[in-house]
């Protein structure tokens, strides 16, 4: 089949949480947008397999991108559901030590949160044992401002406001390469109509994918070509009733924020999630790490019940570093570091992208603008 082609002004690649909000927040400044998903639907990959948590800004270093972006983009989200009928519950969030040990570790998590303008109350364990029945804690920490959002609401709120402002998307259209030259930018997509897609301005949103299409872009240097690697995360829910009414989070481990308790809307318990890293996407769940995730639990909640607990659903960290590269900011690459007008590309949009997604098209709008 022959390939036609197009011409437009803007293009962004991936119609998950984070290319939906870039492309609303680029056809609502007046441009002409055509978002393009490899997918069938929007939000079907790693949008679709997370907590829902709508982050504080709690552990990321202060002047970081995800401290910047998560603080900013809290408070935005929180409106936008407000203002579009998303579904959202400002439950608030615990983080607990379980040990003597750990509670020495509190202070510098409340350290860090002021650094980025986010209040924590800190208080003993047998204060946060009345506030959360059930829990064993020697001291905690009280995060007022974290919640839970319904992300596909929000994603099919995006999608409205996007297609509302005269925005084009174009599903089961997968990127298989791209160059930049003289005229512009070139973005060849495949499926059941291959296209030739000609664009002043890119923005390459796509995930887990973002790195594949940056490796197969005619132009960039290899700079802008970063490795990545998969943190797997699995999630398992838990049946019937149980005691919480806010989210409860253990200490951060390395390459994530611990086995933690969220709520989904309905007040539904689920746990996790774990860290695995991993060669190639794969969203099993292992049902053999069930129980390290009873050990984990149970050092904060003796009375979980393991047969309660049900395999889930996995989520992929797409990570800038292994399992011993310490923090990784989000990475967004524009001209000023690749030398190709017009071509943002994004990577490493792990947690928090989804608080962030606002604020992030924000951040892409004025790159593409300066």
């Amino acid at each position: 089949m022959s390939e036609e082609t197009f011409s437009i002004q803007t293009i962004v690649i991936g119609a998950g949480v984070v290319g939906l909000a870039i492309a609303r927040r680029l056809v609502l400044s007046g441009r002409e947008v055509l978002l393009v998903e490899a997918g069938p639907r929007i939000g079907e990959g790693i949008s679709s397999r997370n907590s829902e948590v709508i982050h504080a800004g709690i552990y990321y270093p202060q002047d970081s991108l995800k401290a910047r972006l998560c603080v900013r983009g809290r408070q935005q989200l929180y409106d936008f559901a407000a203002s579009h009928g998303v579904g959202v519950w400002n439950c608030g969030k615990w983080i607990v030590a379980s040990t003597q040990e750990q509670a020495q570790r509190l202070q510098a998590i409340r350290s860090a949160a002021l650094d980025n303008g986010v209040q924590l109350s800190p208080l003993n364990g047998p204060v946060v044992e009345q506030q959360v029945p059930g829990v064993r804690a020697c001291a905690g920490l009280w995060s007022p401002d974290t919640g839970i959002i319904d992300s596909h609401g929000l994603m099919l709120a995006l999608l409205g406001d996007f297609q509302d402002a005269g925005g084009l998307l174009a599903v089961n259209s997968p990127v298989t390469s791209a160059e930049t030259g003289s005229d512009g930018h070139t973005v060849w997509v495949g499926g059941k109509s291959p296209a030739r897609l000609q664009a002043q301005e890119v923005v390459n949103a796509a995930g887990l994918q973002a790195p594949a299409i940056a490796r197969h872009w005619q132009g960039l240097p290899d700079t802008g070509k970063p490795r990545q690697w998969l943190a797997r995360g699995v999630y398992f829910s838990y049946s019937g009733r149980h005691p919480f009414s806010s989210l409860v989070y253990p200490l951060p481990e390395p390459g994530g924020l611990g086995v933690h308790l969220t709520l989904d809307l309905a007040r539904q318990a689920r746990f996790g999630p774990d860290v695995e890293w991993i060669d190639t996407e794969d969203y099993a769940v292992n049902l053999q790490r069930r129980d390290a995730f009873i050990d984990s639990i149970r050092q904060w909640w003796p009375a979980l019940e393991p047969q309660r607990l049900q395999p889930a659903y996995a989520g992929i960290r797409p990570k800038l570093a292994g399992p011993d590269g310490g923090f990784m900011d989000f990475r967004i690459d524009d001209p000023s570091f690749h030398g190709l007008e017009g071509l943002v590309n994004l990577f490493g949009i792990e947690s928090p992208g989804l608080t962030s997604c606002l604020a992030l098209a924000d951040e892409v709008a004025d790159r593409l603008a300066s």
